[in-house]
């Protein structure tokens, strides 16, 4: 999953539904939370939470969405305007799903412990920067599986692979190791602040929203606030995305030589709008909550 393109949000509601039960402790998910609270804080607890739920999650949504993804990855890839094959939409799910499940559980279980920790560590008016650096610090932690899972879902989607074992061998046999992480880079450049924002909108509008209603979000409301903060960062950063897709399946051709060219040569070649191939990103963000 572009898990994104992981569908990590889905732990977001998972989380405040927990704090706010009658059988759990008090806690705080997503509001910003005070230096002076001395509330017990168990991070080994935190991180056990995080991988149960983040895989869960993650496998659920991505097994639910993934021919939405497979749409936007074969729109992304696709130079200038030719036509996207709509059959096979389910290529390379099951390897997908393997690598999803502990690129998930790592995200959400290094996410949560760390902004608990910041938050209680950080004045309470900058609790959007705990949100944005656990974001970041999730995102990072679970790119070493997230990056050649990509890779293998992306071209085995495009066609160019039938299973996910063939995929690995041949891109190792072809390219060396480093195939399996093609676009390493424009993965971290997109991915980073793509995680790092989702989380700080969807927490700051729940907290917002919460304090505006006098009222704990119901499950709806939670999934609105998920689709509008997924839909606003997947347009932010929909420009990168593309560069990651054409980056990870172009394969040993090495049509483009870094970020910077291949952004670059699709402007030059195809127009600045290939860049903005939007429609289905926020499609996919928006689908990913409800």
């Amino acid at each position: 999953m572009d898990v994104p393109d992981f569908q990590k949000i889905s732990l977001g509601a998972l989380e405040y539904k927990r704090c706010n039960s009658p059988m759990e402790p008090p806690c705080r998910s997503f509001a910003s939370v005070s230096a002076a609270e001395n509330k017990p804080f168990y991070f080994l607890h935190a991180v056990y939470e995080g991988i149960i739920a983040g895989g869960a999650a993650g496998v659920i949504a991505e097994a639910v969405l993934y021919p939405i993804d497979t749409i936007k990855t074969r729109l992304q890839a696709v130079h200038g305007g030719g036509k996207i094959n709509l059959k096979g939409l389910y290529s390379g799910l099951a390897g997908n799903l393997a690598g999803v499940l502990p690129a998930s559980a790592i995200f959400v279980g290094v996410y949560e412990p760390t902004k608990q920790k910041l938050l209680k560590s950080l004045p309470e008016n900058l609790s959007a920067v705990a949100q944005l650096t656990a974001g970041a610090i999730g995102g990072a932690a679970s790119s070493l599986i997230r990056v050649p899972t990509e890779v293998v879902k992306q071209r085995m989607q495009t066609g160019q692979f039938a299973s996910a074992p063939d995929a690995i061998h041949l891109i190792v046999s072809k390219e060396g190791f480093k195939g399996l992480y093609a676009g390493y880079g424009s993965f971290l450049l997109r991915d980073l602040p793509f995680d790092a924002i989702q989380f700080c909108i969807y927490e700051q509008m729940l907290m917002g929203y919460k304090l505006a209603a006098k009222r704990d979000p119901k499950d709806a409301e939670i999934a609105i606030v998920g689709a509008f903060a997924g839909a606003i960062t997947g347009a932010m950063t929909t420009p990168l995305d593309v560069v990651k897709t054409r980056l990870m399946v172009q394969g040993s051709a090495n049509q483009y030589k870094g970020i910077f060219d291949c952004a670059r040569t699709i402007a030059k070649e195809e127009g600045t709008r290939a860049l903005l191939k939007i429609y289905s990103q926020i499609q996919r963000q928006i689908l990913r909550f409800q």
